[in-house]
């Protein structure tokens, strides 16, 4: 099995990264981790204090749960992925199984923050973005998805986005293999990476 661990900013890309490996290869050979569902769950706290909460942090996260499931993916066992609702900022009842393929993407603003989830990757990518192009996405995506207003998502910018990535996201950007600058947009450096990952897949194939 490979794992593959794309990291960057809120708003840098990851998605469209993620998308073009998911098209390179096969669909029964990969398969993709969210970070995202697995933040903790808090039914006990309000849903005005939720909305508040600071989900850019590392200590938002349950590794635990995540490091384990990608274990027992790596062991070749089949997991029950949990699922997250951003609206209401609550674990979903629904679980996503999952089965242990070729290929798992582990996808996320803080996966490379932890080393317990960083030394199971074999790759290590960084998806870099300039902040204001990160910061026009986050409002387009909050937006229409998760029902804020451009106020809203540029005050939570402010206050929690900007300081949490300058503390935590961008450092970990120096335990990358690969650093894509421009985000989704450079394709160049996203077939390389497809390539290579091909190749890894096909060693033989590779070296012809």
């Amino acid at each position: 099995m490979l794992i593959i661990g794309i990291a960057g900013g809120t708003g840098s890309g990851k998605s469209t990264v993620v998308r073009k490996i998911v098209e390179s290869l096969p669909k029964d050979e990969v398969a993709v981790i969210p970070q995202d569902c697995y933040y903790k769950n808090n039914p006990h706290i309000p849903l005005e204090e939720r909305l508040k909460m600071n989900y850019d942090e590392p200590k938002s996260i349950e590794w635990s749960l995540f490091t384990r499931q990608l274990k027992e993916l790596k062991e070749g066992k089949a997991i029950d992925m949990p699922t997250y609702e951003m609206v209401t900022c609550s674990r979903l009842k629904e679980t996503v199984h999952i089965k242990p393929t070729k290929v798992v993407v582990v996808e996320g603003i803080l996966v490379l923050c932890e080393k317990q989830l960083r030394d199971m990757m074999d790759v290590k990518v960084f998806v870099d973005a300039d902040d204001d192009e990160r910061l026009i996405r986050v409002i387009h995506r909050d937006c229409i998805e998760r029902g804020r207003t451009p106020q809203m998502v540029i005050d939570r910018y402010q206050e929690m986005l900007k300081p949490m990535h300058e503390l935590y996201i961008a450092p970990s950007k120096r335990y990358a293999d690969l650093i894509i600058p421009q985000g989704g947009h450079n394709m160049v450096a996203i077939k390389l990476l497809t390539d290579y990952i091909r190749s890894l897949l096909n060693p033989a194939k590779a070296e012809k």
